[in-house]
């Protein structure tokens, strides 16, 4: 890897242009929270709708075909929904929420997870994650998580990186961490936000009535841009990883709530 890839770093400017780009995202996130327009992102196509009734993860960029070139970085913004028939918001939140077993739920993405400390509806929590594509990189990190209720039934939740460190020769004597903000720049930051919403495929005709949880979830990453001249190696870890990321959550999700009693 190294004779492949240079060692990068996160630069003020292209944190500027990410915290810019999260002020602009979540201020269009508040008048949808206050019942100004559709909760779910879903509900705001009728063909998007019905494929996730059918049971199909969909996931998309925001906007756009490819992600938002910011100075030295790029911006990753996917959403992508999942209809988990027959389960409760209160198992849906129970399972996000046990975050000692993430690691198990998550396999082989999260090889490594821990609860920090609790206070209410607010979290913070430890992962280590595991992104393999061509080359492997481990991360090490550290998440603020909170949850609000929106109304009866229907949960909103905002996770940010608080620390992400790249560790090299992990699970070895040799294991060690870059500095953050250091190392190959495979993820710099990631702001996620979710929706759950229970409700009933009554009110979705002309699908038959199924009680259930959509769940929803927008990731906002931030990566490096990608070097000239190495275009094979780290395109298609920082254009395909994201969305595979953000299917490969959803449906483990879905496939844990299924086998929850």
């Amino acid at each position: 890897m190294v004779q492949t890839a240079n060692i990068v770093q996160l630069k003020p400017r292209t944190l500027e242009a990410f915290e810019s780009y999260i002020r602009d995202a979540e201020a269009g996130m508040q008048p949808l929270l206050k019942g100004a327009g559709a909760f779910l992102w879903s509900d705001t196509s009728p063909e998007r709708a019905q494929q996730v009734r059918q049971g199909k993860v969909v996931a998309k960029l925001w906007a756009g075909d490819w992600p938002v070139k910011v100075p030295n970085g790029l911006i990753h913004d996917w959403t992508g929904a999942v209809f988990v028939p027959g389960a409760t918001v209160e198992q849906t939140l129970a399972l996000v929420q046990n975050y000692d077993n993430h690691k198990n739920i998550y396999q082989p993405e999260v090889i490594g997870s821990r609860l920090i400390s609790h206070d209410g509806n607010d979290f913070k929590i430890f992962l280590r994650l595991l992104k393999k594509k061509i080359i492997t990189v481990v991360l090490d990190t550290d998440h603020d998580v909170h949850y609000s209720e929106v109304s009866p039934g229907r949960w909103f939740c905002r996770s940010y990186t608080t620390r992400i460190v790249e560790v090299e020769d992990a699970g070895t004597e040799k294991e060690h961490a870059l500095d953050p903000d250091t190392g190959y720049g495979f993820l710099w930051r990631l702001y996620s936000y979710w929706k759950f919403d229970e409700k009933s495929d009554e009110r979705r005709p002309p699908a038959p009535a199924a009680n259930g949880v959509y769940i929803e979830c927008r990731a906002i990453s931030l990566t490096r841009d990608i070097p000239y001249g190495l275009g094979w190696i780290i395109e298609p870890i920082i254009r395909n990883l994201p969305q595979e990321s953000l299917i490969h959550t959803l449906e483990c999700t879905r496939k844990a709530l299924g086998s929850a009693p």
